[in-house]
Formats: C-alpha cells, sequence, structure tokens
C-alpha cells in the first residue's frame, strides 16, 4: 500500500482543528445555556434539542473530511505492467571540440557556450533519443542514442578541448562519424544538429553532406563564434590564459567563424542555419522545425504501475456525508427526556 501524492497528508491537522473548533463552539453553546437556569430543566422544557446528535454530525462530516484527504493522497496497492511508449526522433549532436574553440568572442568561452546549447537542448527532450559525437581532427561517439537524459548530460559535462587528441576540424569526419549513429535502416526521424565555428580543414564536407541527406538525415548546423575572427589562447593547467597561439612563422593565429560553409551543409540537407546568439533564440527556432517533423514510435518499455483505490476512501466520505444529511439536529417534540 502507498500513497501516490502524500503531500495532502497536511489536510489532515487542518481537518482535526476544524473539528476542535465545532466542538468547542457546541462546549460554549451548551455553557451559554447553563447560564439561562439548570441545564437538565432547560432540556426537559425543550426536549428536542440534542447535543449528543450535534457531535454526532460533527464527528461524521470530520470523519468524511479525513476521508476526502486519503482520497487526495492517492491510496494505492496492487500493481499492473504497462508498455509505455514513446514517439519522437533521432537527435545526434556533433560538438567540435578543437582548440580554435576557446576563442573568447563568446563568453566565456566558444566550447563552453556550446555545450550550454546543447544542455538547452537535452532540457527541452520530451521523448526524442539523443546521441553526442564529438570531434576536432577526428570524431567519435561519446553517447549513443539514448533517452537518459541524464546519463547525456554526464557525458557531455566532461567534455573538453582535449577530448580529442587529434587536432584540427574535421566536419567530413563529424558527419561520417554522426551518420554511423543513426539506424541505416531508416530514411527519416533523423536530424543532426552541428555545432562547430566551421572553420573545415579537410574539405569534402559537402559531398558529406549529400551522403547524409541521401540517409534522410537534416543537418541543423549552429556557427559560434565572430565572423571577423579573433586570436586563439592558450590556457595553463588552471584555465588561465597565458598568451595566443602563433603559427610556425610566428604569426597570430585568428579563427573566424565560417557561416557560408555551415549554410551549404545544411541546405543542401533541407536543414537550416543559425549563428549562436547571447539569448539562444536558435534554440527556439531549431525546435519549432523539429517538433513539426513527423514522429516515429520508439521501443516501448514495460513500467509497474500501481493500481488506484482512491475511490474507496472517497465512496466512505460520500455515504458518511450522506448519513449527516439525513441524520436530524434535533429530536422530534414527542420524544422523551434528552441527556447532554
Amino acid at each position: 500500500m502507498r500513497f501516490a501524492d502524500p503531500i495532502n497528508f497536511i489536510l489532515i491537522p487542518v481537518i482535526l482543528l476544524l473539528g476542535l473548533f465545532v466542538f468547542m463552539a457546541l462546549a460554549r453553546k451548551k455553557k451559554l445555556m447553563q447560564r439561562f437556569g439548570d441545564l437538565p430543566l432547560l432540556l426537559k422544557n425543550a426536549p428536542y434539542i440534542s447535543f449528543a446528535r450535534q457531535r454526532t454530525k460533527g464527528v461524521l462530516v470530520i470523519t468524511a473530511l479525513i476521508f476526502v484527504a486519503l482520497a487526495l493522497a492517492r491510496l494505492q496497492f496492487g500493481t499492473h505492467m504497462e508498455l509505455l511508449k514513446r514517439e519522437g526522433i533521432d537527435i545526434v549532436v556533433a560538438l567540435d571540440v578543437s582548440n580554435s574553440m576557446l576563442a573568447q568572442d563568446m563568453e566565456p568561452n566558444r566550447l563552453t557556450k556550446a555545450k550550454q546549447e546543447i544542455r538547452g537542448v537535452i532540457d527541452r527532450l520530451k521523448g526524442d533519443r539523443i546521441g553526442l559525437v564529438v570531434f576536432a581532427g577526428e570524431a567519435f561517439i561519446q553517447c549513443p542514442l539514448t533517452l537518459d537524459y541524464s546519463s547525456a548530460g554526464f557525458l557531455l559535462a566532461s567534455v573538453d578541448n582535449t577530448s580529442v587528441s587529434v587536432q584540427g576540424t574535421s566536419m567530413t569526419a563529424a558527419i561520417e562519424m554522426a551518420s554511423r549513429a543513426f539506424d541505416r535502416k531508416e530514411k527519416k526521424h533523423k536530424v543532426l544538429l552541428l555545432l562547430t565555428d566551421g572553420e573545415d580543414h579537410e574539405g569534402g564536407v559537402e559531398e558529406k553532406a549529400e551522403e547524409a541527406r541521401q540517409q534522410g538525415i537534416k543537418i541543423y548546423t549552429v556557427g559560434i563564434g565572430d565572423p571577423e575572427g579573433v586570436p586563439i589562447p592558450m590556457l595553463d593547467r588552471d584555465g588561465n590564459k597565458v598568451g595566443v597561439r602563433k603559427d610556425e612563422s610566428g604569426e597570430v593565429i585568428v579563427s573566424r567563424l565560417d557561416e557560408a560553409t555551415l549554410q551549404k551543409i545544411s541546405l543542401a540537407t533541407g536543414g537550416k542555419y543559425y549563428h549562436a546568439t547571447a539569448g539562444e533564440i536558435e534554440l527556439d527556432r531549431i525546435f519549432d522545425e523539429i517538433s513539426s517533423m513527423e514522429k516515429k514510435e520508439l521501443e516501448g518499455t514495460l513500467v509497474t504501475r500501481y493500481d488506484d483505490r482512491y475511490q474507496w476512501p472517497l465512496g466512505l466520505a460520500i455515504l458518511l456525508l450522506m448519513i449527516e444529511f439525513f441524520l436530524p439536529e434535533r429530536k422530534k417534540r414527542a420524544a422523551g427526556n434528552n441527556n447532554a
């Protein structure tokens, strides 16, 4: 036996206080009558008055209200198995973790901003499966498609610029690895969310996007950074900036957001490109797009459901209130003497 909403037990002390008030009122009423003379004599002259019945009616009402509180707390016992079905789509998020994502043209830096955006995606999901791919010069699956949003969030939190040992930015590798994360037998219900500064160092990304389209994958790209470009900081072990990265000739390396490439990738698959903003309004637009997509029925899960039995205390409460309603407060005039 259990109660699904035990918070409603807080009503019981309130009901008991109400009962105390009712019986104090009856006691006061009896006391006031005693001021007019001897109570047994007064009751003999007014035999239809019955304090016993008034107390009984009060007990019935208070007991009924207690049963109502038990009903609101949702008494449950007995269980049954139920197949919980979900509808949604598969979403794989590809996150750029290359050193250029440490650029600080977004607060506090591009990588942290991208992780915040992904966290916002996870928090909005209801029934969709989520997966995570991290990439730099190569890519790997950090989290396979799952409905366990807590685990996905935990794995996301552990990602940093050292998660991929080979540096550089290969969006080709990211799209290819993300494609492997999806069910290849399906040709729809698949979304790839690509978060990067768009500086691809390998080429061939448009051809790889076309292959993704043929597999039924829609790619939505989110550009992180400034198209004008900023230097890439060098950090110490504590994450403090100690300088900027330079090339072999000593020139400062400037990382620029490549919006043109990201637009081509998304357009090739029927998706859209968005530029990351401080207010994250792009997430609203992406989810409007995703919400309009056809959903698929995901694998059901057997869950244990408790059987509601709130009808029992509710039925008893109704019965007691009916008894109270039909029980007269006073005796008939023809009745004999009444004892207090």
